[in-house]
Formats: structure tokens, C-alpha cells, sequence
């Protein structure tokens, strides 16, 4: 009998449309505790958006609350404290968006 990671990837819900590379990428992924990691790709990804389209505000602010939504599930902060956050950072770029288009956002 196989260990149980191999019973996993031959036996599970997605193998008819996962290959057997994206398999074994998931099982890695299972592997992971916390979501660390998927904050820090999204800070990345945020900044290239900035860079690349920074007209982009609609996507960048989907951006930034999907960010608050990891960050404060990341650190258990109670629904108050996270609308609160979230007020706070989209006042903030409010603000920015305010200066960078003061004729009114594209």
C-alpha cells in the first residue's frame, strides 16, 4: 500500500482534470499552515498593478480588499476591527486617488 500522500494524488476529487504535475503541486499546497504567503503574492501583485495599469483603480481597490480580508484572517481580527481596517486603508487611498486624479477617477 502507498504512503498516504500517493493515495491522495491517485485517489482524488480532481485527477480527471488535473495533471499529474498539477497533482503533486497540490498536494504540496495542502501541505502549507497559514496563508502568509498568499499575502505577500498579493502585495506583489498589487505593486505590479501599480506599476502596469495604475489608471487601474476598480482592480487595485478588488485588490486591496482581498488583501484586508487575508490580512485580517491572518491575524483573527474581529469583523469591527477589520470594517475599521478596511475604512481606514480605503480612506487613505481615497486620498491618493483623489490627487492623482483630481478631475474624477477614469
Amino acid at each position: 500500500m502507498g504512503s498516504k500522500t500517493d493515495q491522495v494524488i491517485t485517489n482524488g476529487f480532481y485527477d480527471d482534470v488535473l495533471s499529474e504535475a498539477n497533482r503533486a503541486r497540490l498536494e504540496g499546497a495542502r501541505e502549507l499552515e497559514g496563508i502568509d504567503e498568499e499575502i505577500a503574492l498579493l502585495r506583489f501583485r498589487l505593486r505590479d498593478l501599480m506599476a502596469e495599469d495604475p489608471r487601474n483603480a476598480q482592480l487595485f481597490y478588488k485588490g486591496i480588499d482581498t488583501l484586508m480580508k487575508a490580512v485580517s484572517t491572518r491575524y483573527k481580527l474581529s469583523p469591527q476591527s477589520t470594517d475599521d481596517l478596511n475604512d481606514s486603508i480605503m480612506g487613505v487611498l481615497n486620498g491618493i486617488g483623489r490627487e492623482l486624479w483630481p478631475e474624477g477617477m477614469p
